[in-house]
C-alpha cells in the first residue's frame, strides 16, 4: 500500500487488507511503501485506532518508495491519485497498468466484476484498465483519494480506519473471488510430482500474492 509518509494510511490499509484476505483464504504478502523517508514509527493515533481492531501495527517502519519495490510488486494500490502519479514518474509508464487507488480499484472491480474463477490476476487487472486514461488521474478527487489524517485527532483516524475497512474488505472479496488460488508473487519451488491432490492444494494456498501500495 502507498501513501505519502507510510506512517498512518497505508500501515493501516496493508494490516486490514492483509486480515481480509487472510480471512478470505488468500495467502498474500501485503506490504507497504511511502514517498518520504525510511524508519518513521507509525503515528500514535494509527497505532491505537489498530489495536482496537485487534491489529499491531507498533513496529512498523515506514519504508521509501524505490523502484524495485515497484518492479516487484503485482499490485500497487495507493492512497491518492498523486501516489500513483509519483509511481509511475519513478518506474515508468508500464507501473500504470497494476497501480490504482484504494478508491479506484474497488469501483472497477465493482462494476467490471471480481476474477473470474482461475483469472491470473493480471488479466483482470487488464480488465479494469480497459479504457482507462492517465488523464483520469490527473489533480485530485474526493472519489478517488482517502483523506490523509496526519496532525488530526484520533476521531480522524478513527474515521479513516472506518474507510479503509469498508474498502480493504470490498477489494478483498474481488480479489478472492476467483477462489482460493491467488499466484501473483513469489512462488514456492514445486516439490516432487508424486503428491496427492490434498498435497498439492495444500502448496497452492501457500503461494504468496505481492500487493505494495
Amino acid at each position: 500500500m502507498l501513501c505519502t509518509g507510510n506512517t498512518c494510511r497505508s500501515p493501516m490499509a496493508a494490516a486490514l487488507l492483509g486480515r481480509r484476505l487472510d480471512d478470505a483464504g488468500v495467502k498474500a504478502k501485503v506490504s507497504s511503501a511511502g514517498l518520504l523517508f525510511d524508519g518513521k514509527p507509525a503515528t500514535d493515533h494509527g497505532v491505537a485506532v489498530m489495536a482496537d481492531r485487534g491489529l499491531d501495527t507498533s513496529v512498523h517502519r515506514s519504508r521509501k518508495l524505490r523502484p524495485d519495490v515497484l518492479a516487484g510488486a503485482d499490485l500497487v494500490v495507493a492512497m491518492a491519485r498523486s501516489h500513483v502519479r509519483e509511481a509511475v514518474a519513478l518506474a515508468g509508464p508500464a507501473v500504470l497498468g497494476k497501480a490504482f487507488t484504494l478508491k479506484e480499484i474497488v469501483r472497477r472491480g465493482e462494476e467490471r466484476g471480481g476474477r473470474a474463477p482461475g483469472e491470473a490476476l493480471d488479466a483482470w487487472l487488464a480488465r479494469l484498465t480497459a479504457g482507462r486514461r492517465p488523464a483520469d488521474l490527473l489533480g485530485d478527487s474526493d472519489a478517488d483519494d482517502v483523506a490523509d489524517p496526519i496532525g488530526g485527532p484520533r476521531r480522524a483516524y478513527v474515521r479513516t480506519a472506518e474507510e479503509l475497512d469498508d474498502l480493504t474488505a470490498r477489494l478483498a472479496r474481488l480479489l478472492a473471488a476467483g477462489g482460493l488460488l491467488l499466484v501473483v508473487g513469489e512462488q514456492q519451488q514445486p516439490k516432487a510430482e508424486a503428491q496427492d491432490d490434498h498435497q498439492q492444494h495444500d502448496r497452492r494456498r501457500q503461494h504468496e500474492a505481492l500487493l505494495v501500495a
